[in-house]
């Protein structure tokens, strides 16, 4: 917060009742005061930044005009969403956001009555908001609840957007929508659909005119709800050929309103107050700048999405200054790509809208035409990869693990089934730390290890990630899953001369003399290495495996590990249910071998938020833990 300015009216609002005592004319200063709350509080616990900034208008005026929560507000990603939860009793545990037993950094009904449903993956707000929509209708409820879906210009590109859209303008129903447009994703957005957000114009006084004289028309009994959708088409397409522009909303019955500036909120109160009980479905286009308030961040937008911790005096983001630190796993693949695409004309890379968050603006950059951002559209970027392998390229297609998820039967049936060689590189694998529960990477294990045709692979080193890469592009293969953690390993010098590696082959790495071995996967084995250690310090012996790869599994490790310890411990960053020790344990079972064996892993819950160290303990995943495990008898 400014030196010369302190707090006047935020400290007054405990919740939006609270804030519909004001006057209008006192809302500026409110978004004001919001604004330089996110800066103090952003500036020393990192979160989601420009985003929010953007937002501050639309959130203080969505809480004064609707009567929340029993109105409801579905806010889409929620990555603009902590205005919502100061204003709505959260103010004093702020300080708390994105750290263990803290406030989620995204909405989420378990921690209050506001946050009207989940909000951590893009493009849900219509369908949701939709369902809440006709589920009032359905019950007459008194008095009629609002409900009101948040969505940004780059999720509304999402197909379950679209899906939502085409289903509300074929049910009756009263949702509106509002669309959050600040030309920015996390990166640049792309698209045909984007382009035409930037420019699509409407009138106000056409609006006024048309329900002017739809009214007088109702009033003369020449027209009624009957016939009100052939009148909203007819009026559509005469504004269409008046304004030489096609609007995509009002072409599927959805009224349109705006643009309108997203940041002048007495003006987007009138709107609100004005549009709100308005029968039928409608969207509301809001133009707004991502960092508003900010200079750095609007500057900026992309790096200050997140931009960690921050000087809010001089906009200097405060990078760590210890030396030699370990290259991030997404840069090692970012890089390893662009060496492998100047020696292998295949080689293409895919992205959902991630292209700075996967590092594969490097490829990008030394190879435009070959690489493909294709926005937020998981779906779409698993079969257009397909499409590519089919007619012989190489498709490398990253996305992040728990987004993967949204795309799972394109990757059976438009990958798998036909054995194409796409190779999913799967960043973000494993506990993410603050982002919490809508962004672990926990399942992709299980779900791919269940799909015929799918190798599935997970580097523990950054070595072995580049001679995974590698392999990838050097051989035949159907599709070819690599996973790898958000940050960085171990090895500082991750450069080396790449090699193949064997399929469905990995290796031994320390040998034991005790009748305990354990079986890691991915790079959560360097955790365990460091527990070997420790435990042989104490006298205990352990053998150590780095599988590599879950599917296929190495048989030959599995026959020397069950001839020759009596308990066996797996080691993997994922959900225990369908992972390694699962399929160590099916495999021990159908081979007639009978160890004890200890699962270690992410336990069959939802896992919230706090610091990677700190929910590693909590799963039972951290040194000690493991060493404990080691060094008892069971």
């Amino acid at each position: 917060m400014s030196k010369d300015r302190k707090t006047d009216i935020l400290t007054t609002i405990d919740t939006p009742t609270d804030l519909r005592k004001l006057s209008v004319n006192e809302l500026p200063q409110v978004c004001q005061e919001l604004r330089e709350f996110i800066i103090d509080a952003c500036s020393t616990n990192p979160g989601h930044f420009g985003s929010n900034m953007g937002a501050i208008e639309l959130t203080v005026a969505l809480h004064y005009v609707f009567n929340t929560p029993y109105d409801r507000i579905v806010w889409d990603v929620g990555h603009q969403a902590y205005g919502h939860k100061i204003l709505t009793g959260r103010r004093e545990r702020f300080g708390t956001n994105r750290k263990l037993n803290g406030l989620s950094g995204f909405p989420n009904p378990a921690e209050s009555e506001y946050d009207a449903f989940i909000g951590g993956h893009a493009s849900n707000s219509i369908s949701a908001a939709l369902g809440m929509a006709i589920a009032t209708e359905l019950q007459q409820e008194t008095p009629t609840r609002k409900v009101v879906a948040v969505i940004g210009d780059a999720s509304i590109a999402g197909g379950l957007a679209f899906e939502g859209l085409n289903n509300a303008s074929s049910n009756p129903n009263d949702l509106l929508i509002i669309l959050n447009d600040n030309d920015m994703a996390i990166d640049h957005n792309v698209g045909g659909l984007n382009s035409y957000l930037v420019n699509i114009t409407t009138s106000r006084r056409y609006n006024k005119m048309r329900n002017g004289l739809y009214q007088f028309l109702k009033k003369l009994h020449l027209i009624g709800e009957n016939s009100k959708g052939s009148i909203l088409r007819f009026n559509n397409s005469l504004k269409s050929l008046l304004s030489k522009q096609q609007n995509i909303f009002e072409g599927l019955n959805i009224r349109y309103f705006g643009p309108a500036d997203g940041h002048d909120v007495e003006n987007l109160v009138r709107i609100l107050r004005t549009i709100k009980d308005m029968k039928g479905p409608k969207i509301l286009h809001l133009c707004t700048k991502k960092g508003k308030g900010f200079l750095p961040a609007e500057q900026s937008p992309t790096v200050w999405h997140a931009p960690g911790k921050f000087n809010k005096e001089t906009g200097e983001i405060i990078h760590s200054t210890a030396p030699n630190q370990p290259c991030k796993f997404q840069d090692v693949f970012g890089h390893t790509l662009v060496e492998l695409a100047e020696k292998n004309d295949r080689i293409v890379s895919i992205t959902p809208a991630m292209p700075t968050g996967s590092s594969m603006n490097y490829m990008m950059e030394r190879f435009p035409k070959r690489s493909f951002d294709v926005g937020i559209s998981e779906e779409h970027a698993v079969t257009f990869s397909a499409g590519l392998a089919k007619d012989g390229m190489l498709p490398f297609c990253c996305i992040y693990s728990s987004f993967l998820q949204r795309a799972y039967d394109e990757v059976i049936h438009d990958v798998a089934i036909q054995n194409l060689p796409v190779t999913f590189c799967i960043d973000r694998a494993g506990i993410v730390g603050e982002d919490g529960v809508t962004h672990h990477g926990c399942f992709d294990l299980s779900f791919l290890r269940s799909i015929p045709n799918m190798t599935v692979a997970a580097p523990m080193d950054e070595h072995t990630l580049r001679h995974l890469l590698y392999t990838a592009q050097a051989i035949e293969h159907g599709p070819l899953s690599i996973r790898y953690p958000r940050g960085g390993g171990e090895i500082v010098d991750w450069r080396c001369p790449m090699q193949l590696i064997p399929m469905g082959k990995g290796r031994k790495l320390t040998d034991g003399n005790s009748d305990i071995a354990v079986l890691s996967i991915g790079n959560i084995g360097t955790t365990v290495a460091h527990a070997i250690e420790k435990a042989q310090a104490q006298g205990i012996d352990v053998a150590h495996y780095d599988m590599i790869f879950l599917k296929p599994i190495d048989e030959d490790i599995l026959r020397e590990v069950a001839s020759k310890y009596s308990r066996i411990v797996t080691v993997e960053n994922g959900t225990i249910v369908g992972g390694l020790g699962s399929t160590v344990m099916e495999w021990m079972n159908d081979n007639g071998y009978s160890p004890r064996i200890k699962r270690v892993g992410i336990p069959d819950k939802f896992i919230a938020q706090g610091t990677v160290a700190e929910l590693h303990k909590l799963c039972g995943m951290d040194i000690d833990s493991i060493v404990t495990l080691l060094t008892t008898k069971w």
